[in-house]
């Protein structure tokens, strides 16, 4: 009946909306003790275990959580399997087992797919075993406002502390492979702001920010604008560095030359697009164990498409939009966006 009500929600996607059309949630009976968020969900299941889902999901269990895990990967899968964490066949199992589903997928069909397909989250009826559903995923800002309504259609099949209903956060992050790994990713949320409040000593856990951004779908908005700033500064500071370079300023000076005055941003202090100027960053080891170019290029799709439904007008957009199709296109898709220093503008088209 739920999925049947999404099919119906995703026709909306034709036409035009904005924030402004942000689906209300006060319709949602959810209350909860703020004594208890902290101990409110022991049972975690986590689907997705990518370059940020896996080192996500290991963050959960050193914390203590009990993880079930989901993979299309059956070599990852075998790994957290040989850690000693439950793995699940499909998402629907993984959403039997637990109190909380996560989920860190490539894009919206991937996440439409995980819960609306066959063995999907929402597969079954109108019951659902997990009070809170969070999506870290980056997707179209639409197709969170739809599985959010979709989720709100359903009931708990066990009511436990309070929530009466199951709710849906899109909750997706900012920081890269490396804040993952350290546990201090930046969670951008929308949806209820009760369920914020509950889910965030669990996003704790695996970031060291969490803003809340408003309605469904507005955490999907703030991060798509998020890449898009980040792709462009990547350009940006790649330009840069390959320009000085070409007039014999070595890429560690101009750097250090960034860092200190107003040229300083994350591309340049963090992320360095040049090899050899900065250790443990793509760049330093072949541009790999990043976010990929193909996910750059996917962002900045989903950017422009927001940017078109609104008629705005987003040039830098459409230039990295363009710029990183190109990289995809040679070969590159993999390797981490930073290559575009490599790629596009140092002329070494050899990895």
């Amino acid at each position: 009946m739920a999925i049947c009500k999404l099919k119906a929600l995703l026709s909306l996607s034709k036409h035009k909306l904005t924030l402004s059309n942000t689906p209300c949630q006060s319709s949602l009976v959810f209350r909860f003790s703020t004594t208890q968020v902290s101990s409110q969900f022991e049972s975690i299941g986590f689907i997705g275990l990518g370059n940020m889902g896996s080192r996500m999901a290991n963050n959960l269990i050193k914390a203590g959580y009990k993880v079930v895990v989901h993979d299309v990967n059956y070599n990852v899968m075998k790994m957290f399997s040989d850690m000693g964490v439950s793995t699940k066949e499909t998402p629907f199992e993984v959403a039997e087992a637990s109190d909380v589903v996560i989920t860190m997928l490539p894009s919206s069909s991937n996440v439409m797919d995980v819960y609306t397909g066959p063995n999907g989250l929402l597969r079954v009826g109108n019951l659902l075993s997990p009070r809170l559903l969070i999506d870290s995923s980056t997707i179209d800002p639409q197709t969170s406002r739809n599985l959010s309504m979709a989720v709100s259609n359903f009931i708990l099949k066990q009511k436990k502390d309070h929530w009466e209903n199951p709710v849906m956060l899109d909750a997706p992050v900012s920081g890269g492979v490396l804040a993952a790994e350290a546990g201090s990713l930046t969670f951008m949320i929308g949806g209820s702001e009760d369920a914020y409040l509950a889910a965030k000593p669990l996003l704790l856990t695996m970031g060291k920010n969490t803003i809340y951004c408003g309605g469904a779908g507005t955490g999907s908005a703030a991060k798509i604008c998020n890449n898009l700033a980040m792709g462009v500064s990547m350009l940006g500071v790649s330009e840069a560095l390959a320009l000085g370079q070409s007039l014999g300023i070595a890429a560690g000076t101009l750097t250090k030359i960034f860092n200190s005055s107003s040229a300083r941003c994350w591309s340049s202090d963090t992320y360095n697009p040049v090899p050899g100027v900065m250790e443990g960053v793509p760049s330093s080891r072949d541009y790999t164990g990043g976010f990929a170019s193909k996910l750059m290029a996917k962002d900045l799709d989903l950017a422009a498409a927001a940017a078109k439904k609104i008629d705005l007008k987003c040039p830098l957009s459409s230039q990295a939009q363009e710029i990183y199709t190109e990289v995809c296109k040679d070969g590159h898709d993999i390797k981490d966006f930073s290559c575009v220093f490599r790629h596009y503008y140092s002329g070494k088209d050899e990895f």
